[in-house]
């Protein structure tokens, strides 16, 4: 695991602070984050097979996620807003359950690792909300950051 010595959000007081980034230089930045959600295998029928009375639920969960990715400064407190230049959501299905996998650029002086992991957890709630009435006992679960690229502290790659 991967830590800092310093909390970077707090000032030398212990106050609460967004981060200046204006001395930061512009670089390219990658992130990528995952999670799943668990359901019954007739919950993820109807998903695979389209018949979901609200209508097509990957679909709506990737614009969803696309939308909470350029809101995370909105739903974040110190988070910076970004000016994305890419997001895109990837589903796959395994037994009873949906993997989301987001990854997000910009070319800036801060990276975007809240807003992949943000994009992936309203993606996961977005499939929750559309698919409650079938099955309320869904789980959201394993929602991680898988890598990140950029940036002065250079790249992360999960090692599990």
């Amino acid at each position: 695991m991967t830590t800092t010595s310093t909390l970077t959000h707090f000032d030398g007081q212990g106050q609460a602070h967004m981060v200046d980034v204006a001395a930061k230089p512009d670089t390219h930045r990658v992130a990528v984050a995952q999670g799943r959600i668990f359901m019954t295998t007739a919950t993820l029928a109807i998903i695979l097979d389209g018949t979901a009375k609200k209508g097509d639920v990957l679909g709506i969960a990737r614009i969803a996620g696309i939308m909470a990715a350029k809101k995370t400064s909105d739903l974040i407190p110190l988070c910076h807003p970004l000016a994305l230049t890419r997001v895109a959501l990837e589903f796959s299905a395994d037994g009873a359950s949906i993997s989301c996998l987001a990854t997000v650029e910009t070319v800036g002086p801060t990276g975007v690792e809240m807003e992949a992991l943000t994009a992936v957890q309203i993606a996961l709630l977005t499939i929750y909300d559309m698919c409650k009435a079938v099955d309320r006992a869904m789980v959201i679960t394993d929602v991680k950051l898988l890598e990140k690229h950029g940036g002065k502290s250079g790249s992360f790659v999960a090692t599990a």
